[in-house]
């Protein structure tokens, strides 16, 4: 039973910073890439960020230099640190999980968390 959990949302102003925490159990955590994604209403979700099984990591143009993604896998947990927050930041986040090496893209991804909302508005 593979499963993720977000935590860490909440409601921001514009510059300031939150802590998003991916939590996982139930399959070999250190083989497996995990990635960060979002979704604002009517838009597409799209990938923010992931770091593969190996300690690679990539962002998302839109975020490069303000976000960064980090894993703990004696806790087996996966952190993304977001600062300097803009209003097109805001959007449910999710974190997802697949075997060996990182992608932003979402269709390549097999396990999803349920999400947590980020607001950044003033």
């Amino acid at each position: 039973q593979l499963q993720l959990v977000e935590s860490g949302g909440g409601l921001v102003q514009p510059g300031g910073s939150l802590r998003l925490s991916c939590a996982a159990s139930g399959f070999t955590f250190n083989t497996y890439a995990i990635g960060w994604f979002r979704q604002a209403p009517g838009k597409e979700r799209e990938g923010v960020s992931y770091i593969s099984s190996g300690g690679e990591t990539n962002y998302a143009d839109s975020v490069k230099d303000r976000f960064t993604i980090s894993r703990d896998n004696a806790k087996n947990t996966v952190t993304l640190q977001m600062n300097s927050l803009k209003p097109e930041d805001t959007g449910t986040y999710y974190c997802a999980a697949r075997i060996g090496l990182g992608t932003l893209q979402t269709r390549r991804y097999n396990y999803w968390g349920q999400g947590t909302q980020v607001t950044v508005s003033s």
